[in-house]
């Protein structure tokens, strides 16, 4: 068989090893928890596809898909029900996003933005750090994490070899402050939009919640990176101050009428999507259904500007192994719920620490955390549903764990290198182009710093903030 450079035969033979027996341990354990056989060979199942994509991340779709296959086969599930559960509201609205935000990307807008950053005046170390912290987490919030990080990515590698410095302090940050940022509106992450549509939030309830949150969480994180990386920041101004604003600006990218037309779509889009919740009323159209086929009709507008690109777009700008992984791995976790896995775990929850709401904040917001700094986010968050959605059908007053997994998932993902999409993308850019590997205890002891001050704000804002009403 032959396996990537990054799997040897031993090792994939310990760690199917390891699969194996951590899912016949949670099989015997639900077993012993009294869970029924079926509840039992489903959360086998599901843990089998959940330790088989940490394990082989590469292989991901071939987990999900031959979890998917057996819980159709052994009819724990009907097809048509797993096509259900597979959540395609989600995934078509994620195809339509990333079609337009590849029009907008294509047209050389974002390269433009980010260019004007070295052509302000009197422009220091701080100052720049500063203001491509702030632009990684708005491109995040309006174009999504991956999106944002490629583009700010190629602009900080462009910028440190302008000024002959090391990029990763600027890569790191740019990632943190990409991951804060994907938590302010539904468009910043996957699961942002999945927590959405499950937890019947609008767009309107992220600018007025998620957004204020994130960005006083935002200002506490620039305010400590720069506090770590104050002398990095010291040498950036004098490098700036020595090569001259005339020399930074010789590169500049023209803003002609294809910027123009993109950037005017794309932000009306964005404007349509912000009213979704007061046009359905106006309409009497379902709730969220203008929100999942807004960006499907101007995905199509953009592919007729893409003209000849068209196919490029479709085939380059949407990522359709995540959304095949994502489909599948969504099915199997509502398997979880409809076969009373949830339900079960739930009442052991609730008989553990009770129902205190404050207390079912704070472990779903740090637990979901501490997981995402470990696993992917978007595992972590498919997981919790099942569990959260019960938790709140039995208590409508538990609106907030809805926002605890949001937080949490997105803020924890700051801890690890691995905790985020947007991380392992950052990575992979800065070995492909730099052949630079950061260290896992580097980016360890900053991390845990910026994910447990984050998720520790935003579980006392969810407590005390009166923008999050009881």
């Amino acid at each position: 068989m032959n396996l990537p450079p990054t799997y040897s035969h031993s090792s994939v033979i310990k760690k199917i090893a390891v699969l194996f027996i951590i899912s016949a341990s949670i099989g015997t354990g639900a077993y012993l928890g009294k869970m029924s056989p079926d509840q039992v060979f489903v959360i086998s199942v599901f843990s089998g596809s959940i330790l088989g994509t940490l394990l082989f991340w590469d292989f991901r779709l071939a987990f999900v898909f031959t979890g998917g296959g057996i819980l159709v086969l052994t009819r724990n599930v009907g097809i048509k029900s797993f096509i259900e559960y597979a959540s395609l509201d989600v995934i078509v609205f994620l195809i339509g996003m990333m079609i337009v935000v590849g029009m907008v990307k294509e047209a050389g807008f974002f390269s433009w933005l980010v260019k004007r950053l070295l052509a302000i005046r009197n422009l220091g170390g701080f100052g720049l750090f500063i203001i491509i912290m702030i632009l990684s987490a708005a491109l995040s919030g309006v174009t999504g994490e991956v999106t944002s990080i490629i583009v700010m990515a190629a602009a900080i590698l462009d910028i440190s070899d302008l000024l002959e410095i090391d990029p990763v302090p600027l890569i790191i940050s740019s990632v943190m402050t990409t991951n804060i940022g994907s938590a302010s509106t539904l468009l910043g992450n996957p699961i942002g939009i999945l927590i959405a549509l499950r937890g019947n939030l609008t767009f309107e309830d992220f600018l007025t919640q998620a957004m204020p949150l994130s960005a006083l969480l935002l200002a506490a994180v620039v305010l400590i990176l720069c506090l770590w990386y104050r002398e990095y920041l010291r040498d950036i101004t004098s490098r700036l101050v020595t090569l001259g604003r005339e020399k930074r600006t010789s590169h500049d990218i023209a803003f002609d009428s294809k910027k123009i037309y993109s950037i005017v779509l794309f932000s009306l889009m964005i404007i349509l999507i912000a009213m979704h919740k007061r046009l359905e009323m106006v309409l009497g159209i379902r709730e969220n259904e203008l929100l999942i086929v807004l960006p499907i009709i101007f995905a199509g507008i953009s592919l007729l500007f893409c003209r000849g690109r068209a196919l490029f777009c479709i085939e380059h700008e949407v990522e359709w192994k995540s959304l095949l992984f994502f489909m599948f791995l969504f099915a199997q976790a509502g398997v979880v719920q409809a076969s009373g896995v949830a339900q079960f775990l739930t009442e052991k929850l609730l008989a553990q620490i009770g129902s205190h709401p404050n207390a079912l904040v704070g472990v779903t917001l740090f637990s979901s955390g501490i997981l995402s700094g470990i696993l992917d986010n978007t595992v972590v968050v498919a997981s919790y549903i099942p569990v959260v959605k019960n938790l709140h059908l039995m208590d409508s007053t538990l609106h907030l764990l809805w926002w605890a997994l949001l937080f949490g998932a997105c803020f924890g993902g700051n801890i690890t290198a691995i905790g985020s999409t947007a991380n392992i993308v950052a990575l992979g850019i800065l070995e492909k182009e730099r052949n630079i590997k950061i260290n896992f205890v580097e980016w360890l002891k900053l991390g845990l710093v910026i994910g447990v001050v984050s998720m520790a704000i935003a579980y006392l804002a969810l407590l005390w903030v009166p923008i999050f009403p009881e």
